[in-house]
């Protein structure tokens, strides 16, 4: 109680992001039109061709900072009781987690991941989220999904039959990108086979069924005639 991972004293930067901090404006100021990425690239560049004895300039404050981060952790710590430290460890796992969460995310969107398919009232709050009524986004959410449980069978087909037709291009897409993904040594980022399969309509498991026991009788009839 009392204490938060908010007054957990700050990591220091790094030398390349401290250079990034210092260089940052100027670099903005001679390239105005530049986006974020393209300014981002051009101190990356700078800091490649910085010579070594500028560079040391940067990781001796980097060092200096550290040895002052060691003493107030130290401090830190020290203040904590057992309780207080171990939720703030768990904090702190939960966070890190966001963080490879967020990361894995940005990394599939790169290697264009196709989207999920959506459901049938995903579809249906797509298509009249922007004409509902509500003073906050909130608001128009819970409109909806009352609208939408009230709607007859009928009336959320069309819906529900877009969701299905979104299944299809989304396994599609799913078998076409996992292999490209093989191909460029990314396994670790295609379904198991488990998650690939898919339930079997209830027709389907029905026929199933009936050519099994059909294929049960015709065994039982060979072995008499055997007999």
């Amino acid at each position: 109680r009392g204490i938060s991972s908010d007054q957990r004293p700050k990591r220091p930067l790094t030398a390349y992001l401290r250079f990034v901090m210092d260089n940052r404006p100027a670099f903005r100021e001679r390239n105005p039109e530049a986006s974020n990425l393209e300014l981002i690239k051009k101190l990356a560049g700078a800091w490649k061709e910085l010579p070594a004895s500028q560079k040391q300039v940067y990781e001796e404050a980097r060092k200096t900072d550290w040895k002052r981060y060691g003493e107030q952790m130290a401090a830190y710590k020290a203040q904590l009781t057992p309780a207080q430290a171990a939720a703030l460890k768990e904090e702190r796992r939960k966070q890190l987690a966001r963080r490879r969460s967020i990361r894995a995310k940005r990394e599939l969107n790169l290697l264009g991941k196709p989207k999920r398919a959506r459901s049938g009232f995903n579809i249906f709050l797509s298509e009249n989220f922007q004409e509902s009524e509500g003073v906050s986004p909130v608001a128009k959410l819970k409109k909806l999904f009352d609208t939408w449980q009230k709607m007859s069978t009928s009336q959320k087909q069309p819906y529900l039959q877009l969701a299905e037709d979104d299944k299809v291009r989304y396994e599609n897409e799913m078998k076409s990108w996992e292999a490209k993904m093989i191909e460029l040594g990314r396994e670790d980022l295609v379904r198991s086979k488990n998650q690939r399969l898919k339930k079997k309509p209830a027709g389907t498991a029905k026929q199933a069924e009936t050519a099994k026991a059909s294929s049960g009788g015709k065994k039982a009839k060979l072995k008499k005639s055997e007999e």
